[in-house]
């Protein structure tokens, strides 16, 4: 499965935020949206990506004072990106290898959506599951 496809059935809303917006602001965002990551742009440009872990590295590192600080101080600015056409298991394995658990996905510079490591293991069990029924029926019709 091609993350395109994943893309149409999850749908292709990302919740942004700028560089500028307070971690503070960026944590009531990700509690009330209810989501682990959000992209910031710049513009339209992607500057970076910020997840609830950065927050609390953010909140451990800098204490109280870090909630009034812009999240561009956190953030992950060398951001990893996900093309429509890479499979589930290519992004598996780099999400695994690099501990992370959110691929904005980009396709000429245009943010298209946002997969993560949940998304990812949901289509693979499917595609399991459709496989094991599969040779189930096989194996019944004999």
């Amino acid at each position: 499965m091609l993350v395109t496809q994943i893309l149409k059935t999850k749908g292709d809303l990302v919740f942004t935020a700028t560089p500028n917006d307070t971690v503070s602001a960026i944590c009531a965002l990700l509690h009330s949206r209810r989501v682990g990551a959000m992209v910031i742009l710049d513009g339209e440009d992607v500057a970076g990506i910020v997840s609830e872990r950065d927050m609390v590295r953010a909140l451990a590192e800098g204490g109280a004072s870090a909630l009034s600080q812009p999240v561009s101080a956190f953030m992950t600015r060398d951001v990893i990106f996900a093309s429509p056409a890479e499979s589930v298991d290519t992004l598996l394995e780099q999400m695994t290898d690099r501990r992370i658990r959110h691929l904005p996905v980009v396709e000429k510079g245009r943010l298209l959506g946002i997969v993560s490591i949940g998304d990812l293991v949901k289509y693979k069990i499917s595609e399991v599951e459709a496989e094991a029924d599969g040779l189930k029926a096989y194996i019944s019709t004999g």
